[in-house]
């Protein structure tokens, strides 16, 4: 008797390569700096923690499924209509549910060579053909992705601020790009990083979303709020698309202690300020210091730097990342970026900051000394 044949899975989805999140561990014994997931080191608001714990207290009922107190709360604090925000298990399952929505077996989703891994993982997911457009000095090239579109594309994905590169793209670039997208091509903002950027130039997208009926953007409370154990994101989008986005999210697809802390985060705009100026006095200052022991840095303007190790006689980030583990530092490889010669460093607090600094220094004097 033959074995039962095994279920076959839709064929693009064998294409997916698993996204492997940054290590939370390393080598060492001693203290670990875990800089490899770009996390807020302050943490998150006490008040945001205090009503995660109250909602420990009612944990046999069901959170409210349409987010209604989060969606008014980030209305409020963004100058936005409720009705046309929803909110997910963090911004990654909202970039699946476009996906899910709006692509179909023969469609297309541009994106960029050094974009977030999760673009590509959710398109194929849906069946559909990712199409990876190349970078200029590890920034958006709008020429480029508006070459790349043909009459099979469904969606761009632009991540303003990008991860892993630290770059933005201006808006008066961004409104170009949407002006310039076919009809019908829904364009995907992903601003997880926006709270952090500091440019006359940049904004978030919020305008565009605003006066168009084909952009979404999407957040998070991951970075700025702290609160990335609890998974949680929302999208601003025009009502034809939320009313479609709601068609495909799950029921109560938000727990009810993301979405309490999620309202006690906003409120507590104190907090938020102190991470912003953390974030603006180190992020140039690691740039200026990791860069004089001779590792370029890319500029960046999220809570994040990107080093490159090729640069150096020797230099490795493999070894490198090898080496800073086993003194209880920890960044994050890039290689499947596209970036194999670069790790990527979180601000983190100053001991953190510091002890990166001095293991950076001593990998240095290995090579050297070598």
């Amino acid at each position: 008797m033959s074995a039962a044949k095994s279920p076959e899975p839709r064929p693009s989805v064998l294409e997916i390569a698993a996204y492997i999140p940054g290590r939370a561990k390393g080598g060492s014994a001693g203290k670990q700096h875990k800089l490899s997931s770009n996390e807020n080191p302050l943490g998150p608001s006490p008040e945001a923690r205090e009503a995660f714990l109250s909602a420990a207290q009612s944990l046999e009922r069901y959170p409210d499924g349409s987010a209604t107190d989060l969606r008014e709360a980030i209305a409020s604090a963004y100058g936005l209509k409720a009705d046309r925000i929803i909110c997910g298990n963090g911004s990654d399952e909202i970039l699946a549910m476009i996906a899910n929505a709006y692509l179909r077996e023969g469609d297309e989703a541009v994106f960029t060579e050094h974009a977030f891994l999760v673009y590509r993982i959710v398109t194929l997911a849906a069946g559909a053909t990712p199409v990876v457009v190349k970078e200029t000095d590890l920034t958006v090239d709008v020429d480029a992705i508006l070459a790349a579109v043909t009459d099979k594309t469904r969606i761009v994905f632009l991540a303003n601020p990008n991860n892993p590169t630290g770059s933005y793209t201006s808006i008066n670039e961004v409104r170009r790009l949407r002006d310039s997208l076919p009809a019908g091509v829904l364009l995907v903002i992903d601003a997880a990083y926006a709270e952090y950027v500091q440019k006359n130039d940049y904004e978030a997208g919020i305008e565009l979303v605003a006066t168009r009926n084909d952009t979404i953007m999407t957040r998070t409370f991951s970075k700025i709020y702290g609160l990335a154990a609890l998974r949680l994101g929302w999208a601003y989008a025009p009502e034809a698309v939320i009313n479609t986005l709601h068609r495909v999210r799950g029921p109560f697809n938000v727990n009810a202690a993301a979405l309490a802390a999620g309202v006690a985060a906003l409120k507590d705009r104190a907090h938020t300020d102190r991470s912003i100026a953390h974030n603006a006095r180190w992020l140039p200052e690691l740039r200026e210091r990791i860069a004089a022991l001779g590792f370029p840095v890319a500029p960046s303007v999220g809570n994040f730097v990107l080093i490159d190790f090729s640069a150096v006689p020797g230099g490795d980030a493999g070894a490198a990342d090898e080496f800073l583990s086993a003194r209880g530092v920890i960044l994050r490889r890039v290689s499947a970026y596209g970036l194999p010669q670069m790790l990527r460093m979180t601000v983190g607090d100053d001991e953190s900051n510091e002890a990166t600094i001095a293991a950076l220094r001593a990998y240095r004097d290995t090579l050297n000394n070598g």
